[in-house]
């Protein structure tokens, strides 16, 4: 650990100059909020996503996942909410953010070895691994639980990515994030289209949208068909009508990296469900292969364009 700082203020400012919009270090130790996940898996809220139950005891502690590792540096990346609502979520609009993610943590740990021996040990996470991502950026600075258990962050709002880079050396942690700032707001819970918040800061991923349409295996319980109106992939609602993405949210990247691509960004949800209805593996292989969108494989996503195009044919006249 450095007795000024000046490595880790070097350290945020690389991770910075690389293309992440925030930069924070916390020091690797149990998760503040392992007893609120642990009850979220009692009370069933993760549906089917069964790999957080098995990961659940590494997730105490985020020394576990990766034995002497110290240190963290959590790192943001805007994806830009300042866009059109459709039928796909936006941070599925573009490449996959886990290989633009890994590959600029990959080229900061090699900074830091160039900076404090070729020996250091590090390891990046991109939302794959058995990490309670937003307890640890909010350790690190980077913000608050909103009562959609979205990570907002004061000039940011929170359409942006989480990854983190895990090292073996101890840096001074900055402050963590402990004020909230949603006050008597609930907007983010009365717009939710299923009623999935059974609480503030609590989704039951069961009912929840993005859950259904991307995580969930096999048929979507016939009452929440309607409801999912056009969402082909995903749902922003919690997202949209929040006040801090109103005023700070970013206009799409255009950079090459994360630019959201045209067809995926279009709002005419038919077109596109009609589109998918025609793909076979090979053609869905070649067109997912570097998107995001693979997690929902194909059934899932022909499965979603039935519905939405029913859902479509009942509204037209």
């Amino acid at each position: 650990m450095t007795a000024d700082g000046a490595f880790e203020t070097r350290l945020k400012a690389q991770a910075l100059g690389l293309g992440f919009d925030l930069a924070g270090i916390t020091t690797l130790g149990p998760a503040e909020t392992s007893e609120v996940f642990e009850r979220w898996l009692e009370d069933g809220y993760h549906g089917s996503m069964d790999y957080l139950r098995r990961g659940a005891e590494l997730r105490q502690d985020t020394t576990r996942p990766e034995p002497g590792m110290l240190s963290a540096v959590v790192v943001g990346l805007d994806y830009g909410g300042r866009s059109p609502s459709g039928p796909i979520a936006r941070y599925a609009r573009g490449v996959d953010y886990h290989r633009v993610m890994w590959d600029r943590l990959e080229t900061l740990l090699e900074w830091v070895r160039t900076e404090r021996g070729a020996a250091v040990r590090g390891r990046a996470y991109v939302d794959t691994g058995p990490i309670l991502e937003r307890d640890l950026a909010r350790r690190a600075g980077l913000g608050w639980f909103g009562k959609n258990a979205m990570l907002i962050n004061p000039k940011k709002g929170s359409y942006f990515f989480i990854g983190s880079l895990f090292l073996d050396l101890a840096l001074a942690p900055d402050a963590p994030f402990t004020s909230d700032h949603c006050g008597s707001c609930t907007r983010c819970l009365t717009s939710c289209p299923t009623e999935a918040f059974p609480a503030p800061g609590v989704l039951d991923a069961r009912r929840c949208i993005a859950y259904l349409t991307i995580e969930h295996r096999g048929p979507i319980p016939d009452e929440f068909h309607r409801v999912i109106g056009e969402h082909l992939f995903g749902c922003d609602v919690c997202q949209e009508v929040c006040p801090w993405n109103v005023r700070f949210a970013s206009p799409p990247p255009t950079d090459g990296s994360l630019a959201p691509h045209a067809q995926l960004a279009t709002t005419d949800a038919a077109a596109l469900a009609r589109e998918w209805l025609t793909l076979d593996a090979t053609t869905y292989r070649k067109r997912f292969r570097d998107s995001a969108m693979s997690r929902a494989k194909i059934d899932g996503l022909q499965r979603n364009a039935e519905i939405v195009l029913r859902n479509l044919s009942a509204t037209t006249p």
